[in-house]
């Protein structure tokens, strides 16, 4: 249903301006203490996307999310051994 998507971190100055975000994409996270909004958008707007936040006054910065780009599976990572008995153990 969804396609390829990336998150944009934006900071911001003020968080009164947090709702207006909120027709780039799908604002998914809003920190109150740190101002910042975490919004997903499509992966192939990303980029226009950012340049049009980053004109806003109210915007301190912009930031990409790499998380897409991540290797999320690891190599030669062996399980202990101790674990592995005492998961075939039921403890």
């Amino acid at each position: 249903m969804l396609g390829q998507r990336q998150g944009i971190i934006v900071w911001l100055y003020s968080l009164k301006q947090a709702k207006m975000l909120r027709k780039f994409g799908n604002v998914h996270f809003v920190s109150k203490r740190l101002k910042y909004v975490v919004l997903y958008c499509d992966l192939e707007d990303v980029e226009t996307i950012m340049e049009k936040i980053q004109n806003y006054s109210f915007v301190k910065k912009v930031e990409p999310s790499f998380k897409p780009f991540l290797k999320t599976e690891f190599e030669n990572s062996k399980p202990d051994k101790a674990k592995e008995y005492d998961y075939r153990m039921g403890i």
